[in-house]
Order: C-alpha cells, then sequence, then structure tokens
C-alpha cells in the first residue's frame, strides 16, 4: 500500500483507503466504486483513472447511488460506494435499511469525512447521528477505523466478508499507532494500553487522544486502559465487560453521545455489569466552526478525556 498522505506527522485516512481499493481491484474485477458526484472528496481519481469503466459516478443522487450499488451487488460485482457521510447516510437511509441491510446485500458503504471533519460548513455537514442511524440495523456490520492502517485493513475485512458493510472513514489528519493486533478483525476489540484504575474505550479520531490522555494520567499515577473499539456492530461485549473490572468507564467518540459507542457501551454495561461510567461525545446540535474548536469546546481533546477521568475517578 501506498504511503498515506502526510502533514507533520499526521495522515489522511482517505488516502489509505483508496490505496487499499486499487489493490483489491487489481487482484479481483468484481470490485467497483460507485461515487455521488464525489470522486476528488473521496480521493478516486487514481481508481479512476486505472479502472474507468469500473466506477460509476451517479450524481448528487445519493438514494439513486445506494439503489445503483445493491443492483451491481445482486450482478455479482463488489460495490464500494462512497460519499460524504452525512449525505451517504441522512438522505438514503431508507435505501440502506431496505435495500442493503434487510437484503444483506454485499454492498460496502464508505462514509467519506465523517464526524465533524466539514466542521466551517455548518450543521448541514456535520455527520454526528450517522452511526445511532445504522447500528440498529439488522446484518449491517459498522467499522470506525482509527489511523491509516486500520482503514487499510478494514477495507480488506469487509472485501472478503459477504455481507454489506459500513466504514466511517475520517479526513481529519491522525497519527499512525502502534496496534496490538497483527490484523485488523472485524467484531474484535484492541486493547492499546493496560491499565487498572479507569478504562477508556474510544474510536476512529478519538483513538490516539485517549492514548495521549492515558499518558497524562499516568503522570499522575492514574493507570488507564485505553481500547480501540473500532468495531461497533458487531459489539465485543467480553472485552466491554473486562473493562468494567476497573470500577470506571469511559467512552469517547466523534459522534453525538446518544446512539454510538457510548449507547452501544451502556447497553451492555446495564444489563450485565453496571459501574460508574462517562459519555463523551456531542450534543445533539452543533455550531459552525474548525474541527478542533468544536472539539475544544465539548471536550474531546486528550485533557478534556483526562478531566472526565479525574472527575469520575473522584466521585
Amino acid at each position: 500500500m501506498n504511503d498515506p498522505e502526510k502533514t507533520a506527522g499526521l495522515f489522511d485516512c482517505r488516502e489509505a483507503y483508496v490505496a487499499t481499493l486499487e489493490a483489491l481491484a487489481e487482484a479481483d474485477t468484481r470490485i467497483v466504486a460507485v461515487v455521488n458526484d464525489s470522486v476528488g472528496s473521496s480521493k478516486l481519481g487514481g481508481f479512476r483513472k486505472k479502472f474507468p469503466e469500473r466506477l460509476i459516478n451517479v450524481g448528487i443522487a445519493e438514494q439513486n447511488m445506494i439503489g445503483v450499488g445493491a443492483g451491481l451487488a445482486n450482478g455479482g460485482k463488489v460495490p464500494f460506494v462512497s460519499g460524504a457521510a452525512c449525505f451517504l447516510t441522512g438522505r438514503a437511509l431508507e435505501q440502506i435499511k431496505a435495500d442493503v441491510a434487510y437484503s444483506q446485500a454485499n454492498v460496502k458503504l464508505c462514509g467519506i469525512s465523517s464526524g465533524i471533519a466539514y466542521g466551517e460548513l455548518g450543521p448541514t455537514h456535520h455527520s454526528i447521528e450517522d452511526l445511532a442511524w445504522l447500528r440498529p440495523m439488522a446484518n449491517l456490520t459498522v467499522v470506525v477505523p482509527s489511523d491509516p492502517w486500520e482503514t487499510g485493513e478494514a477495507i480488506k475485512a469487509a472485501a472478503a466478508l459477504d455481507g454489506p458493510v459500513f466504514i466511517r472513514i475520517s479526513r481529519m489528519p491522525v497519527p499512525a499507532l502502534q496496534h496490538t493486533a497483527e490484523r485488523f478483525q472485524i467484531g474484535k476489540a484492541e486493547t492499546l494500553r493496560e491499565g487498572g484504575d479507569v478504562a477508556i474505550i474510544a474510536n476512529g479520531t478519538m483513538v490516539w487522544r485517549a492514548l495521549a490522555a492515558a499518558e497524562a494520567l499516568a503522570a499522575e499515577g492514574v493507570q488507564a486502559k485505553v481500547i480501540n473499539m473500532a468495531t461497533l456492530t458487531p459489539l465485543d461485549e467480553p472485552a466491554i465487560l473486562d473493562a468494567a473490572k476497573t470500577g470506571a468507564v469511559i467512552t469517547v467518540e466523534e459522534h453525538s453521545v446518544k446512539g454510538g459507542l457510548g449507547g452501544a457501551v451502556a447497553e451492555v454495561l446495564a444489563t450485565q455489569s453496571p459501574c460508574p461510567m462517562r459519555i463523551l461525545g456531542f450534543p445533539g446540535f452543533l455550531p459552525t466552526g474548525s474541527a478542533e474548536f468544536l472539539m475544544e469546546r465539548y471536550g474531546l481533546t486528550a485533557a478534556g478525556i483526562a478531566d472526565a477521568a479525574r472527575d469520575l475517578l473522584a466521585r
């Protein structure tokens, strides 16, 4: 896989997505790309050049795009359907539910520029409800990679899985993490740091921030366990129950506090192993502002996560 685009040690996960997709397409002629007039933002220009007859641009018509993807899957193709996460999910939710999830169509949905990556464009472009919409859907695997390596691994795992998958791919620059797993496994969480005082469960762009928070806490003598919960559906319940053994759990996500990772973890803990918990994320409505401004405002920084851990332990 080609090296992802990088800025001062930070990487764009979209680059890992397209590099992996191109490599898969070289080996498997069934793989096609479908986009909603987003070849540029989905970084699929290279794919179009290499495989001009295997990229379908449906224009700004997300509902039709899902139908095209489902039709291609029914015809034996393996379509990777890409678009800005806010529009891919919000505009075509019924089609995702009926044509892809309920029908168990072999479609790979790639929500690009998820979360608050389009912060300056305002609430219409925030994608902080997508996981809450998709997580309850039957048959749909939901994955939220944390860095370029995990993004590439998730794309390969999705291609190998016979069934519908949603992969949430950020455009926000993130550092490459030191993973403990040799390969990505759907439904399997990854413990990146051991600790017995508090557990921090994160996914996506919040994983590296959770690790930074754990480093800060360690300097104070607080040992935080950090778990990368990249697969939201199916959920690794044993990993959550193991985290509860610390006595305190914090979830962190670039998503609404309702219905995403925090909600999924809370469901497990409430029914199987109740313990003190904090859910860190965004409220139901966000203002316009840069991603970093919004992260800072709502405590989704290393310092904010560490403060939440201190408060939880103090209580």
